[in-house]
């Protein structure tokens, strides 16, 4: 790598905040920083707590997430706003995890969704997230909020039951078999929580909803000695210092079985965050480093992970809330950190009198708004192979698995992509769009003119379309079209961009049958990479096969052919 190329790679991963501090940073900039750090932490506070319940740990292991991910994630990103933490789309995952392997499977987990990212960091993989189906991300994400709202019942009602199973069947049944043992005070806490969350949303949308809906909730249950559940009952006191940085023991026996859903975390970490950058670059006007924040991703991922954390990407939500609330770099996320901790020291006493039905109303309401309901349904209105993705990968991660629906809806997408590729190439006779000199001519006159100006003995078909795989049969059965077998073949390629491996060994098998039946083949037109591809694979002009550079040219040969 030369000493430019390097230069530039390495430019890939520059902290935004390393930009901001070289182009100059006051006072004024921090104040403003300082504004918007409190800000989002004041609504990232329940939020964690609430996300670490739902996933099947103890709160303090979200305020740990956030505090740890979320200062690294500000500080060494490619985004100049971005806010890090927990996130709903980790909820399916990480619950199945702590279940199959407890929390130390998912300290090995997120260890190694975090070195994953740092390799496809590495890799420049970030600029190929842009390419992720949307029906694939649409699907995955409604089925994640399905997912979501589904792990709250019990605690929205305050049903006395064991823990909750992780499968959606199992874990409904085991609701109504408890529905019995539901709890008025957990069911009228849960309600005030959503009622003050939504007027607030409706009437006062720029004030913390969700703390002052957990202030108001518990502020009514400590005062009417209400019998619900909360976070003291069921984790008791929450510790007011963070962990021990501690590097686990890593079981290698166990890291095969952790892969896959190592590289679900991965994957939704790298998705997610990078969809929030994108976001955030359209609020600011600003544009992020993508490969960067693979790479900040999945130190942060390993960090949480060595402090006793859960797996952490950018928020979109917080991220928007720290635009608006005028962040003017990354040491706005770096505050939103420590404030976080000031919080965890000083408010820990308290926390553990928070109702826990108060804590599902705000994931409820983050279900919600996570399902896109009317991106949902806008999708059911696209062609009949995105809502088969859409649907296939939407109730496999309510049903099944979130691994196994993210595999399969982009196995389904990129076949419904090939079929429609294949669907697009046309193999015609006659002078398709555009002539070989580039002007544009009536597709039926041109038709017309070339069939009766060609020789005896001559035929011309044209391919219009990249020749690859999934098209590549469109030239089995070009020959049996002949009435009688001409002279001479010209096959236009003008208006191929581009070939593959089995394009090339299609136009040798034509090429081979063509010489058995003694017509000669004459391939027109090449573009760069098809005459690239070609050649390196050998397919050379020889006896019975002439590669031309245009039509008029292959027309003079075919005519010289015919007349010998």
């Amino acid at each position: 790598m030369t000493p430019v190329k390097f230069s530039r790679y390495a430019g890939m991963f520059v902290p935004k905040l390393y930009t901001v501090l070289r182009q100059g940073y006051g006072w004024s900039d921090l104040r403003a920083d300082a504004v918007a750090g409190f800000t989002v932490a004041v609504v990232a506070l329940p939020l964690a707590m609430a996300l670490a319940i739902a996933s099947g740990t103890t709160p303090e292991k979200g305020l740990y997430t956030a505090i740890v991910a979320g200062f690294l994630i500000s500080a060494l990103g490619g985004s100049r706003v971005q806010i890090g933490g927990p996130t709903a789309a980790f909820i399916p995952v990480v619950f199945v995890v702590i279940q199959k392997f407890g929390f130390g499977g998912l300290v090995l987990c997120t260890l190694l969704a975090g070195l994953m990212l740092i390799a496809a960091g590495l890799m420049g993989l970030g600029t190929l997230m842009k390419y992720m189906p949307q029906p694939v991300i649409t699907g995955f994400t409604a089925g994640i909020a399905v997912s979501i709202f589904s792990s709250q019942v019990k605690d929205l009602l305050g049903l006395r039951m064991d823990a909750v199973p992780a499968e959606f069947i199992a874990r409904w049944s085991a609701y109504a078999k408890h529905l019995g043992t539901a709890q008025p005070a957990a069911i009228a806490l849960a309600a005030l929580g959503m009622a003050a969350i939504l007027a607030l949303r409706r009437w006062r949308p720029g004030w913390p909803a969700f703390l002052i809906a957990l202030l108001a909730c518990t502020a009514v249950c400590v005062a009417f000695a209400m019998p619900a559940e909360t976070i003291g009952s069921r984790f008791g006191a929450l510790p007011t210092a963070l962990p021990d940085f501690d590097f686990p023991r890593i079981p290698f026996e166990r890291t095969f079985e952790l892969l896959p859903s190592s590289f679900t975390i991965a994957f939704l970490a790298g998705v997610e965050s990078l969809l929030s950058a994108v976001v955030a670059d359209g609020m600011i006007g600003g544009r992020h480093r993508s490969n960067g924040e693979l790479v900040a991703q999945g130190v942060a991922n390993v960090g949480s992970a060595l402090f006793g954390g859960l797996p952490a990407t950018g928020a979109i939500a917080r991220t928007a809330t720290n635009v608006r609330a005028g962040a003017r770099s990354p040491v706005a996320g770096m505050l939103h950190a420590a404030f976080l901790l000031l919080f965890m020291l000083l408010l820990a006493p308290l926390m553990r009198y928070v109702p826990l039905a108060a804590l599902a109303a705000v994931l409820l309401v983050v279900a919600w708004n996570m399902s896109e309901y009317q991106h949902f349904r806008h999708t059911m209105s696209a062609p009949k192979g995105d809502r088969l993705v859409l649907l296939l990968t939407f109730f496999l991660t309510v049903f099944f698995d979130l691994t196994v629906a993210i595999e399969a809806g982009m196995v389904v997408a990129a076949f419904v992509f090939m079929f429609r590729m294949a669907e697009a190439v046309e193999v015609s006779s006659g002078v398709r769009l555009l002539d070989e000199n580039g002007a544009e001519e009536d597709p039926q006159a041109a038709d017309d003119d070339q069939r009766a100006s060609l020789p005896r003995g001559v035929e011309v078909f044209q391919i219009n379309g990249p020749l690859f795989f999934g098209a590549s049969n469109r030239l089995d059965n070009l020959l049996d079209q002949f009435i009688s077998p001409p002279k001479a073949f010209i096959l236009r390629m003008r208006l191929v961009p581009i070939v593959d491996a089995s394009g090339v060994h299609a136009l040798k098998t034509l090429a081979e049958r063509c010489r058995r039946r003694g017509i000669v083949l004459i391939i027109s037109g090449l573009q760069p990479q098809p005459r690239r591809v070609i050649a390196d694979m050998h397919l050379d002009e020889r006896e019975g096969l002439h590669f031309v550079p245009d039509y008029p040219r292959a027309l003079q040969l075919a005519e010289s052919i015919v007349a010998d």
